[in-house]
Formats: structure tokens, C-alpha cells, sequence
């Protein structure tokens, strides 16, 4: 057996190594952590163990949670109906058209198609939100519409994820019932907890939320479901409180991309083989296309039917096409629980890979939307809560989610 601090002196240098990289780049360093992966796996024989596992489902867990929690519960008033609309055809259509392709024409079977229709039906929260700092969209009504609907979108995912692999029986329907109660009671709890404990060095709200993620998790893999699955539904049900505790947010971020996901990616990259990667070229051609024209399809007319011009529209629906974290713990998860094999995982991979840098490379060079072209807010608004601190929130994701 290796020795552990040689391993864990490893893992955290390639993590250091794709920060370093993806700082030099203007990359996700999500994305270059699977692509350290990818290298180290392939030339160093890197491999992971089990404590090594549960650090990289943790990191997914947190993760999921913390990507849950950035969506402004004011942006998902105000743009209600239109990102509902946008987000779960973003969802829907990629899905059925990538479970078609893989089932009816890569000959894959049902349980492996629907791992691909979900890997490819993902949009990234991380890599649309970067963009939308960096061009300052993210203070305009588009950018909070795309936001919105990109939070729909990973929605339908995970809860998709979650009703089809599920095993329906009486785990299920405790974790369900468990995690309804939970969601129900868990804002005044944590305001509690925070009012009570919080601000000591101790740190007890941080212990508290882990606690509920794992507890939660817990439940989920008795059920035969995905840890991820209530970790959105608990970051999404927090919202509203990190928006005027975002201190705690930044110490939840730290912890996470600091400790956690790396582990995550660095083990997602760590399954590509290259030589799979090789044969599967065309598949994995075929398989980003499925997913943009999909995206084009399902998205493109509704952003027009909700008012944005022709060029935010591309944009829009572009970005929308993105993909790098759920699209990776779904094909992770098929994996993990050997639905799919090595071969499909590669390929199903390196094209969510390729979905976060082809779109966003198109977008940003020819459909970048002008001040003038920015629509109005859709009617359906509320009115905004107080304490939203959105330019720290923005510096802070710029410079650790890439």
C-alpha cells in the first residue's frame, strides 16, 4: 500500500498544478483539473483508493450544494416564467435527443442511453457564471434570465438522475419524506444555528450544513439514488439566507475547491483512456453535436418568444449548451455503478468537456450581446431583497470557479 501522505502530497500537487494552469489560462479550473486527471491517469498510473473516493463524493456533494445556493432567489422571482420555460426545455431537449442517439444509433442499451441523455442535458452553472462576471452581463436582466435558467436546467437533471436509477420501495419513500420535512424546516433551523452559534471559530453552521448534506446523502444512497440529489434541493432551499450571510458562503467555497474538488475532478479525469478516446473520436464528435443542435432546438425559440433579439438569443442558447459539472457526475455515476464501461464513459466525458469550451468560444467571439441589446425584465417580477452583495460574490467565483 502506498504510503498516505505520499498520495495525498500527489493528488494535491496536480490539484495545485491545474490551479496554477487554469489561473495562467482564464480556464475553469474544474475543466483543468479533469484534464490533469486525464494526463496523470493515463502516464503516472495514478489510481484512487477509498478514502480517496469518499473525499472526491464529498467534494461532489458540496459542490452540487454550493451551485444550488448561488442562484438569487430575487433573479428566480423576477425572470420566474421565462427561465422555467428556457431552462426545462434545455433540460428536455438535449435529453431525449442524446437518449435517442445513444440507443438508436450508438446501439447502446436504455439504462446507458439514459445516462448519456442526462450527461448531455446538463448546462454549467460554474462556466456561464464566470462568463457572465467577466463581461459584467451578470448585473443585467439577460444575465440573471441566464442564470435562472441554467439553475432549471441542472434541476431537471438531478431530479431526472434521481426517478430513473431510484429503487422504489421503502428507502425511497423514507428519503423522500425525510428530505421534504428537512427541506421544510431547514431555513429557520439554520437561522437559528447561525444567530445561536454562528461567527466562532469552531465554526458550527459549516458543521451543521455538512451534516444535513451527508445526512441526507446518506438516506439517498439507501435508496439507491444520487448523494447530489438533495444537496441542490438543500442549496437552492439556503438561497435566500446566504445572500445576507455570504461569509459563510466564501468559507463553504473555500472548503470546497480547496479540499474537496479536486478530489472530484482530478478522479472524474482520472477514467478517460486515452486510447478509448481515440478510437471514440467520431462518437464523441457526434455526441457534441447531438447536444448543441438539441439546445438549439429546445432553447433558441423560446428566448425569441420571451422577447430577446436575434443575437442574445444565440447567446443565450449557447451558453445555455455548455456543460462540466453534472454532466460529469452523471456520467460518473453511471460508472461508478457499472452502467455504463470505460469506453462509453470517455466518450461521454470528453464531449461535456468539449460542450464547456465550443459554445462558450463561439458565444463570446461572434454573439456577444451589446448594452442596447439587453431585454427588459420579464413582467413577472418581485421585488428585490435587501443585502445581496453581488460584486463580492462575483470577484470571489471569477477567481476560484474559473
Amino acid at each position: 500500500m502506498a504510503n498516505i501522505w505520499a498520495t495525498a502530497a500527489l493528488w494535491i500537487g496536480l490539484a495545485f498544478l491545474a490551479s496554477i494552469i487554469s489561473i495562467r489560462l482564464g480556464l475553469s479550473v474544474a475543466l483543468v483539473e479533469i484534464l490533469v486527471g486525464i494526463v496523470a491517469g493515463n502516464t503516472l498510473g495514478l489510481q484512487t483508493d477509498t478514502w480517496i473516493n469518499a473525499l472526491a463524493s464529498f467534494g461532489a456533494v458540496v459542490l452540487t450544494f454550493l451551485a444550488g445556493a448561488e442562484i438569487e432567489p430575487e433573479a428566480l422571482r423576477r425572470h420566474l416564467k421565462a427561465s422555467l420555460a428556457i431552462g426545462f426545455a434545455g433540460f428536455l431537449a438535449p435529453f431525449l435527443g442524446a437518449t435517442a442517439f445513444t440507443r438508436f444509433v450508438a446501439g447502446w442499451s436504455w439504462p446507458q442511453a439514459w445516462i448519456g441523455g442526462l450527461a448531455l442535458s446538463t448546462t454549467s452553472v460554474a462556466v456561464v457564471y464566470a462568463v457572465m462576471v467577466e463581461t459584467g452581463l451578470n448585473e443585467t436582466d439577460i444575465g440573471k434570465l441566464i442564470l435562472a435558467a441554467c439553475f432549471v436546467n441542472d434541476l431537471g437533471t438531478v431530479l431526472a438522475l434521481g426517478l430513473l436509477f431510484a429503487n422504489y420501495d421503502l428507502h425511497l419513500v423514507v428519503f423522500v419524506v425525510v428530505t421534504a420535512v428537512t427541506l421544510f424546516l431547514l431555513g429557520r433551523v439554520t437561522r437559528f444555528v447561525i444567530a445561536a452559534w454562528g461567527n466562532r471559530v469552531s465554526e458550527p453552521e459549516v458543521k451543521f450544513l455538512l451534516l444535513v448534506l451527508f445526512f441526507l446523502g446518506w438516506l439517498a444512497t439507501i435508496a439507491k439514488s444520487e448523494a447530489v440529489l438533495p444537496a441542490y434541493l438543500v442549496g437552492l432551499a439556503i438561497a435566500e439566507i446566504f445572500t445576507h450571510h455570504r461569509p459563510l458562503m466564501l468559507r463553504l467555497r473555500t472548503l470546497a475547491f480547496a479540499l474537496l474538488t479536486p478530489w472530484y475532478f482530478l478522479k472524474a479525469g482520472l477514467y478517460v483512456s486515452l486510447p478509448a478516446l481515440v478510437s471514440s473520436i467520431g462518437l464523441i464528435v457526434a455526441l457534441l453535436l447531438v447536444k448543441m443542435v438539441t439546445k438549439l432546438l429546445g432553447v433558441g425559440p423560446l428566448t425569441l418568444v420571451f422577447g430577446l433579439e436575434r443575437r442574445t438569443s444565440a447567446y443565450t442558447t449557447l451558453l445555455m449548451s455548455t456543460g462540466l459539472t453534472f454532466g460529469t457526475i452523471s456520467a460518473l455515476f453511471g460508472l461508478n455503478n457499472g452502467i455504463i464501461d470505460r469506453t462509453q464513459y470517455t466518450a461521454l466525458v470528453t464531449a461535456v468537456i468539449a460542450s464547456a469550451l465550443v459554445p462558450t468560444w463561439i458565444a463570446q467571439t461572434w454573439f456577444l450581446p451589446r448594452t442596447e441589446e439587453t431585454p427588459r425584465a420579464p413582467a413577472d417580477t418581485a421585488a428585490p431583497l435587501p443585502g445581496v452583495e453581488t460584486e463580492l460574490v462575483a470577484e470571489r467565483a471569477t477567481r476560484e470557479d474559473g
